[in-house]
């Protein structure tokens, strides 16, 4: 999911996240499992939702030819029995499903209903869905009813991963309609859980009894409660027990101190990685900002320590470079470029070289709930250590996110903030959205060599780890030219009831949210 553009409120780990779920250690035995947050789940239909609460629900009510085992950036077949490029140049990529898929209403699942999944995502093109991750798809094609057949327009080796995500939710023919959204609130898909009921307070899921995939459901089922930003309410919730786990909407201080709010002994904060991140963002063409050599003078202030530490309570940790740690081809190219520890006096030698004398006047521009609640006092942080050097005269602004859009596109802010929570997890996800043509970062950056040669490079490399070279050349051409500053990268967080296990399994960079793997004594 491309949550720099889409996404309502997930880039920051103080703006973490809460799921409340309840398992058992016998399927028909175990109570239902309370899933609570504080974002909701802005659509049940696949063609509609790319926002973090909506693809929870995907992936775990809907199935997808590919699937993320715990723990891996490589998809393995699910509904499908295999998967492969068939063609050397990773534009023809042909999946045979497994025998006797069926829906949870019982209908059988075919390669028709692939092709119709697909096509119909493409054809409604939602403002709010996923199609735009599609845009190397040519045509489908079905010779029989369990092969599927993409044909795609360039090569596109990361076509295996976008299936596999919440985008690549198969859905039941009979059920959509081709050319609309569904806008019932239910759901049919080929997934672990069925959605029995969606309603603005809450979603209720029981197990699919036809489901036929790799998922191992560990409990009878999953009621999620949403709670709409009131974190208070949400952690009442937790503390007396009427939900087990907390998964989105705590910030920070909430996390580092809940134990000793609602009593240790019955609560635990469970950790897992993420391939979130947050960057700086540099207007190219800004008076001031434009010139690399302020860039280059912020880029030596930042301490990252200090802010990770101070504002986010150590629940992130400091990012060097474009490609999160943890995703394959990641390096620390901002490290090694501009050192781990603040240097005013690098800083200074840069801006004398390009004449600058006197103190830089900058605005670091916010908005406060889009990237997590501790965006703007991040922006504060961040100004105080650039005026700290001696060096720059910053302030900050926060303004609303529907404005703060507006104002980015229309090029009135030099320096602004936005996050990233990738759409799955490959270094792509943090390269061609960025620097490749039709970028979303409104910053005006244009590098010929990342656009045109670098990054169709590692599109066509099927083999991932083939990749690594050109993306460290991207990484250390980013790093150089500065049109984005790598801030922080996220942890994920859940806060479990005693007694319930298996949150560990659905916290790692995938942002796969894994119901069935949760159980409770």
């Amino acid at each position: 999911m491309n949550m720099l553009n889409q996404w309502p409120a997930r880039l920051a780990p103080a703006g973490l996240a809460l799921a409340l779920l309840t398992g058992c250690t016998a399927l028909g035995e175990s109570p239902r499992v309370v899933v609570g947050m504080s974002d909701g789940v802005l659509a049940t239909d696949p063609a509609s939702g790319y926002d973090p609460g909506s693809w929870l629900l995907f992936n775990n009510v809907f199935q997808s030819l590919l699937s993320f085992p715990v723990g891996a950036t490589e998809p393995e077949p699910d509904a499908a029995d295999t998967c492969l490029f068939t063609d050397g140049h990773a534009k023809i990529y042909k999946c045979v499903l497994k025998d006797g898929l069926r829906f949870s209403n019982g209908d059988p699942l075919t390669s028709q209903d692939v092709k119709f999944s697909f096509d119909r995502t493409v054809r409604i093109n939602d403002p709010a869905g996923p199609a735009v991750m599609f845009s190397s798809l040519d045509r489908i094609e079905t010779p029989d009813d369990r092969t599927v057949v993409f044909r795609l327009k360039v090569p596109d080796a990361t076509f295996p991963s976008k299936i596999a995500s919440g985008a690549g939710s198969i859905v039941d023919h009979r059920q959509y309609d081709p050319k609309g959204l569904r806008t019932d609130g239910s759901a049919v898909g080929s997934g672990p859980y069925t959605l029995d009921h969606f309603s603005e307070g809450e979603a209720v899921f029981s197990v699919n009894e036809h489901y036929k995939g790799n998922a191992r459901v560990k409990n009878a089922g999953v009621r999620l409660r949403f709670f709409h930003g009131d974190q208070d309410a949400l952690q009442r919730a937790l503390g007396d027990g009427r939900v087990d786990i907390a998964y989105r909407g705590l910030t920070a201080l909430d996390i580092s101190d809940l134990s000793l709010r609602i009593g240790h002994k019955d609560v635990e904060v469970v950790e897992g990685s993420s391939a979130e991140v947050q960057h700086l963002v540099f207007n190219m063409r800004d008076p001031v900002a434009g010139k690399l050599s302020v860039r280059k003078a912020i880029a030596h202030v930042l301490d990252r320590d200090a802010l990770v530490k101070e504002v986010y309570r150590d629940t992130a940790i400091p990012l060097y470079s474009i490609v999160p740690a943890g995703i394959g081809g990641h390096t620390t190219a901002f490290f090694d470029r501009y050192g781990g520890r603040p240097s005013a006096a690098a800083a200074t030698a840069a801006l004398r070289a390009d004449g600058i004398t006197g103190k830089v006047k900058l605005t670091l521009w916010s908005t406060p709930i889009r990237y997590g609640p501790a965006t703007d006092q991040e922006m504060e942080a961040i100004a105080a250590q650039l005026n700290a050097s001696g060096l720059f005269d910053a302030d900050v602004k926060s303004v609303r996110f529907d404005r703060y859009e507006r104002d980015i596109a229309n090029g009135r802010y030099g320096v602004y903030v936005k996050g990233w929570v990738p759409d799955y997890p490959d270094a792509d996800n943090f390269t061609a959205p960025f620097f490749g043509n039709g970028n979303v970062l409104g910053n005006h950056y244009e590098n010929s060599t990342v656009t045109d040669e670098l990054i169709p490079r590692t599109a066509a490399e099927s083999h991932r780890p083939d990749a690594d070279e050109a993306f460290g050349r991207i990484q250390d051409i980013v790093a150089r030219d500065i049109p984005v500053l790598p801030v922080w990268q996220a942890k994920q967080y859940a806060v479990v009831r005693d007694g319930v296990h298996g949150v560990d399994y659905c916290l790692d960079p995938s942002t796969v949210f894994r119901f069935w793997e949760i159980s409770k004594d």
